[in-house]
């Protein structure tokens, strides 16, 4: 499978399917609260996104090897890296969940996850706090690298070096990945690597940056279900993800909604494309 690269019209589409995504996101997030179970936040946005005239990506598929997964997003609670399923245990307060949403709009997909601390700030852990923050900076870091001629090993240092200098761990076995009017396509972004490696990027390159940062280490384990990814160690995971384009100058977010979160300090708000 090649790299491919959209033309006006398909990046038109894709800002339409990205931020579509985010909305879902924005929607949720008042209903993201103690006692609220992921399966009940998978109903809210199955039907939001009927109402928004999406399609979830997730629901049924089936790479090869896989059963077919079940839920209209992936909910992935504490220790729970990624692929999480959503079921009926509540969320309690003082949980971390990633809540990852890909929508299909008119054949384009979307891709964006954020984390959500349960409760609010007041009732998560420092740790949790700090490690949701970092690994949000952590996907910024490597967003900021994104410009044509830069290689995708320049990416995956950033990541790294700004996670391990925190003193957590960055997750290898999953990495992000292009994106258009397939859910996976070419290339691989992996969150860790050596500069001057991989691909160059070039104008019209569509992909996710969704970088997985472990409290403790990277090791992770796969539970029976086929689906769900958990740490090792049973620490904390976080991960934050946005879909990107590379533009003539650079990049756009094509992710972002009026709902998004802040921005950290050290990027520009002028940084962001034209979402």
């Amino acid at each position: 499978m090649s790299i491919t690269y959209k033309d006006e019209a398909g990046i038109a589409a894709m800002r339409l399917a990205g931020r579509l995504a985010s909305e879902v996101l924005d929607y949720l997030t008042p209903f993201i609260q103690p006692g609220i179970t992921t399966l009940e936040i998978d109903r809210l946005a199955a039907e939001y996104m009927k109402k928004q005239g999406t399609v979830s990506a997730t629901v049924g598929y089936q790479p090869p090897g896989y059963p077919p997964y079940p839920g209209h997003l992936c909910t992935s609670v504490n220790h729970v890296v990624c692929h999480g399923i959503p079921n009926e245990k509540p969320l309690k307060k003082g949980d971390i969940v990633n809540i990852d949403v890909t929508v299909i709009k008119d054949g384009w997909y979307g891709d964006t996850s954020r984390m959500f601390l349960v409760g609010g700030e007041a009732a998560a852990s420092i740790q949790a706090k700090r490690l949701c923050q970092v690994t949000y900076e952590s996907m910024w870091k490597g967003i900021l690298m994104v410009k044509p001629g830069v290689r995708l090993g320049d990416i995956g240092h950033a990541i790294q070096t700004y996670a391990e200098g925190h003193g957590y761990s960055v997750v290898r076995e999953f990495c992000g990945h292009g994106i258009g009017q397939k859910f996976h396509e070419e290339p691989q972004v992996l969150h860790y690597g050596k500069p001057g490696t991989m691909e160059v990027l070039k104008p019209g390159m569509t992909f996710t940056i969704e970088p997985m940062i472990n409290a403790g280490r990277r090791e992770i384990k796969e539970q029976g279900d086929g689906w769900t990814i958990v740490t090792r160690d049973r620490s904390l995971s976080a991960q934050w993800e946005h879909t990107v384009l590379v533009t003539e100058s650079g990049f756009e977010v094509l992710t972002m909604s009026d709902g998004y979160p802040g921005l950290p300090a050290f990027v520009p708000a002028s940084a962001i494309g034209a979402a």
